[in-house]
């Protein structure tokens, strides 16, 4: 040791004397406690985020558990529609406020009536049969005093009867007449004209196979196996040629009622896949698609156009002519961006699909941990508040201006408050988590969903086109796939036949039948005009569609 070191308390220390190789193990050993100092962080970053991307994947897994065996409905718990009741009582549309702006004379509320239960009475409208039972003349005679019993009454009870499909074979015997004398004389019956030309099947049978197929989802196999059923051995080859050249027939109509569509102020648009096996230039195994549009105001529109892909370019085809300005409702897809863009419309958000991702991040927490402090929750009773508002407005039937009315007095606050939260939890919120994708595509949406305030004939959401495209979507799990683009294209002229009855409230079947019997003879854009669902029964001049 060397010598001790006086310092000026009186204590002494030591002086340490270490050799070069002790000093370089010194270094050594620090430089190695540093190394795993580092690799402990390294670690326990690399741990935060496997816990991170494990947490991830456990609610991936929970979202498809919950898609494949959970409710299919966004119906929330009744128990949390009071979790804001106090603080939604501020910004809420009161007697004091909606009656002055509807200016209409108060109504009484009904009082409650229990439903009578039981069986549901059958259709008073369906043909009734009777069938008469009566006690033999012979017991006719009271037990008593033996005087003749008369009818007081009948006891009712009725059944419903179903008589299976009917098929029969419609024989046309066009009579020929010669003359006697010389052989220039021949003449014969004219034909009737037919929608499809020496076609196999009466209009009536060309409804029913349309009906089966493109509302009852059908694929045009089971109809073959269900016609042989009742006696009528049809390949299913002939049918699908049926088809394909109905939907070429109807296209004169269908071009009118895409006019109808694109005059309209309000639009709303969609897209699903479809698959054509025999498409040139691709493989059978790649996806198509499946447009759909729809108006708003004027009479209700259906149309479905097939499509290559959902590449931009298709969609500003279908919408090109729509009228300058008018709006457009979507998904708030980015190809929607440039449709309205190239088309110079106006791009609405849809409230739905917000709303649906915080659904989803509310479904994932447990139930004991749901509640007024849950970030999903406060979004989704918020817009639910948009929505009560929407509802009210309609069952008061308000005119477009007074719902503007009430979206900017009352809508306008409740966005306020929607903004504020998202501010709050949009930063310190997880992007790849439900959670997070679902402020990210509020945030993303935000100016196109506030749009909706602005104009009362604006709708709040695009749920009409999403039921319109339902059948389709259904359907599509029956028959798979297209075999040919014109058997695509055909489907999406009947499948806007179809639905634009729907939505016109037309009996389907019946203006099926009178439709395919009035084409063969128009001839003029009046013609074909008569013809649109919303017209049924106007038939064009010198035309017999009942014949």
């Amino acid at each position: 040791m060397g010598p001790a070191i006086r310092y000026g308390c009186g204590m002494t220390r030591e002086r340490l004397s270490i050799t070069v190789e002790e000093f370089n193990a010194l270094i050594a050993a620090r430089d190695a406690l540093e190394a795993l100092r580092v690799e402990h962080d390294e670690l326990r970053g690399e741990l935060r985020v496997a816990k991170v991307e494990r947490d991830l994947a456990k609610e991936q897994l929970q979202v498809m558990l919950r898609r494949l065996f959970g409710a299919k409905s966004e119906k929330r718990d009744p128990r949390q529609e009071d979790l804001f009741l106090n603080e939604a009582e501020m910004l809420a549309p009161t007697a004091a406020t909606l009656p002055a702006l509807e200016d209409g004379p108060e109504t009484e509320v009904a009082a409650h009536k229990r439903k009578k239960r039981g069986r549901k009475p059958l259709d008073p409208a369906l043909p009734r049969v009777v069938v008469r039972y009566e006690i033999p003349e012979a017991e006719r005679f009271c037990a008593q005093d033996g005087t003749e019993l008369v009818e007081i009454g009948v006891e009712l009870s009725e059944q419903l009867d179903i008589i299976p499909q009917k098929i029969q074979v419609i024989r046309h015997e066009r009579v020929k007449y010669a003359c006697r004398k010389c052989d220039h004389g021949l003449k014969v019956a004219p034909a009737p004209l037919r929608i499809i030309p020496r076609g196999l099947f009466t209009e009536a049978a060309l409804a029913w196979i349309v009906l089966s197929k493109f509302m009852d989802g059908l694929p045009l196999y089971r109809i073959a196996a269900l016609l042989r059923r009742f006696g009528g051995n049809i390949s299913r080859n002939t049918l699908a040629a049926s088809v394909i050249r109905l939907g070429q027939s109807i296209q004169p109509v269908i071009n009118l009622m895409r006019d109808v569509l694109l005059d309209d102020e309000v639009a709303q648009g969609d897209e699903t896949n479809v698959q054509v096996l025999k498409e040139p230039g691709k493989a059978a195994q790649t996806k198509s698609a499946m447009w759909v549009q729809m108006n708003v105001v004027g009479p209700p529109v259906r149309l479905f156009s097939y499509a290559p892909g959902h590449d931009a370019k298709y969609g500003v085809a279908l919408w090109a002519g729509m009228r300058k300005h008018a709006a457009l409702m979507s998904d708030g897809g980015d190809v929607y961006d440039l449709i309205a863009k190239a088309n110079d419309l106006v791009h609405l958000g849809c409230w739905s699909h917000c709303r649906r991702y915080f659904f989803e991040a509310e479904a994932l927490l447990p139930k004991e941990a749901r509640g007024p402090h849950q970030p999903a929750t406060q979004f989704l009773h918020l817009i639910g508040r948009l929505y009560a508002a929407e509802a009210r407005a309609k069952k008061a039937e308000m005119t477009p201006q007074r719902r503007t009315v009430i979206r900017r007095r009352y809508s306008s606050k409740v966005l306020g408050r929607i903004r504020t939260l998202l501010d709050q939890y949009l930063e310190t919120t997880l992007p790849s988590g439900k959670l997070g994708q679902a402020l990210g595509y509020l945030s993303a949406q935000w100016p196109k969903l506030c749009r909706y305030v602005e104009n009362g004939l604006w709708p709040i959401c695009n749920n009409a086109c999403e039921n319109s495209i339902r059948p389709f979507v259904v359907s599509r799990k029956n028959f798979l796939f297209c075999d040919t683009v014109a058997g695509a294209k055909a489907s999406a002229n009947l499948y806007s036949l179809v639905e634009t009855c729907r939505a016109n409230n037309v009996d389907i079947y019946r203006y099926l039948i009178d439709l395919f019997k009035a084409l063969p003879h128009a001839n003029s854009a009046d013609d074909y005009e008569a013809l649109l669902p919303w017209k049924l029964g106007q038939p064009p001049p010198g035309t017999d569609v009942t014949a």
